[in-house]
């Protein structure tokens, strides 16, 4: 199939493609503790249904043990040809204040070429993308495809790695590939198409900081009585130095040698207050993708509204970390939690959540013929030079199927870009994108399909 054919099949797809990504953004699935897991799993049903309609006749849900669903297909390819496994996750970020958006985050909307919901960009356009890809090779109309396909659309992404082993190491003869494409990237613009060239690692963890076993009257005890939230306070300050590099000791840095960032697209892309200073020392891209960062997510204290006059017993927080392509995640956190511990002040209480996330980072590797070949399809897809760029973002399966498939070669692409607020609120996502990424992955699939060697 020529190009400009699979051109007209992808356009004429739209249609379905936005119906595809509306139906699964209509759907809150949250995988966090204290959402309803119900919604996840109605996600996932949702994914295998739109991967059957492309053609995807065995798709299934893969369950995990106390975890949330994911969904699995495949569809064969000639003997011989590579075995490519496309990526994306349908579970998502907690909306955060809903009335704060223009739109109810699970209402999907389409306002200037864009859809907006949670989930649109990351990752429910990652599925959409492979329907849209596949439907464009005949999947759907049981045309042969040019290559074996297989699918893996996570459920736990954004919320838990908990069972990551048992997803992927305990369904590795059912994974295993030549070749990767994780379509939960993004583009650097609109319309630039982008690949990755490396993700971060991240752990995490909550602690909360304990001085007695209920408040007391803050005229009667205040003085010698410190209140947890200063004293949890005074801990996170210790995180940073005094020009913002992260000071927990032991985690990896290196200097960045690829696309480099600049400051006023930073700024610009971020929203940030002119007056508010970058911090930390390096290279804005050591910074952003080369070097560790911590982060407060979120923090567990009485609101103002609801406080009175007494000592506040206890106080939580989420803190993030996030770290170096090539860090241990797990020894990254031991030095995060042994940080903490030793910076609580006036002999206070800690307690430190044990279920963290925890993903390696990942470095792609560059010389493939299979980069070299999406490099291509990109660039003719979107009619525009392709940016390779590294990624401050985690993708903690990235690491563990190169690990388990020390072979494969990884692809990193996705339809997000500096609109898209990303785990923010009026996420959204541009369907021009959308429509070029699905263009560039059934070129990606037919050109490989030719011949190519994937290594």
């Amino acid at each position: 199939m020529d190009t400009s054919e699979l051109r007209r099949r992808v356009a004429d797809g739209m249609v379905q493609t936005i119906d595809d990504l509306a139906r699964l953004v209509a759907i809150p699935s949250v995988g966090h503790a204290g959402y309803d897991p119900a919604n996840v799993r109605a996600s996932a049903e949702q994914a295998r249904d739109i991967l059957a309609e492309a053609g995807v006749s065995d798709a299934r849900l893969l369950e995990l043990d106390g975890g949330h669903p994911a969904v699995y297909g495949s569809i064969p390819g000639p003997e011989g040809a590579p075995t490519v496994l496309l990526y994306a996750h349908h579970d998502v970020q907690p909306e955060g204040d809903a009335s704060a958006w223009t739109t109810p985050p699970y209402d999907p909307q389409i306002r200037e070429g864009r859809m907006f919901g949670r989930g649109s960009a990351d990752d429910k356009s990652g599925v959409a993308v492979h329907a849209a890809a596949l439907r464009a090779l005949g999947a759907h109309e049981g045309a042969p495809l040019p290559v074996t396909v297989k699918l893996l659309v996570e459920g736990e992404e954004e919320c838990t790695t908990k069972h990551l082993p048992a997803l992927v190491r305990g369904n590795a003869d059912l994974l295993r590939a030549d070749i990767a494409v994780i379509a939960d990237g993004g583009n650097v613009r609109t319309g630039v198409p982008t690949i990755d060239t490396s993700v971060r690692g991240v752990t995490d963890c909550i602690i909360t900081v304990s001085v007695m076993p209920i408040a007391q009257h803050s005229g009667s005890y205040g003085g010698p009585v410190p209140d947890a939230i200063t004293a949890l306070c005074r801990i996170i300050a210790s995180l940073h130095d005094d020009a913002g590099d992260v000071a927990i000791e032991g985690l990896r840095s290196f200097p960045w040698e690829g696309t480099a960032v600049v400051e006023e697209d930073l700024r610009s892309d971020s929203g940030l207050y002119d007056e508010v200073e970058l911090i930390g020392t390096g290279s804005l891209a050591d910074r952003l993708l080369a070097k560790p960062a911590v982060a407060v997510l979120g923090f567990d204290a009485p609101h103002v509204a609801e406080s009175s006059n007494q000592i506040v017993p206890q106080a939580s927080a989420r803190l993030s970390l996030r770290l170096a392509p090539g860090d241990d995640p797990d020894a990254a956190r031991e030095a995060l939690v042994s940080h903490l511990r030793a910076e609580a002040p006036w002999g206070v209480r800690v307690d430190i959540d044990g279920d963290a996330e925890a993903g390696m980072g990942y470095v792609v590797d560059t010389s493939t013929a299979a980069y070299a070949l999406a490099k291509d399809a990109l660039a003719e897809a979107f009619g525009a030079d392709v940016v390779e760029m590294g990624s401050g973002g985690s993708i903690p399966l990235v690491a563990m199927l190169a690990a388990t498939f020390p072979d494969i070669a990884v692809l990193i692409w996705g339809t997000g870009d500096e609109r898209s607020n990303w785990h923010s609120l009026d996420e959204s996502v541009d369907l021009g994108d959308v429509e070029r990424l699905a263009v560039a992955e059934a070129l990606f699939l037919r050109d490989l399909g030719v011949g190519s060697d994937p290594a």
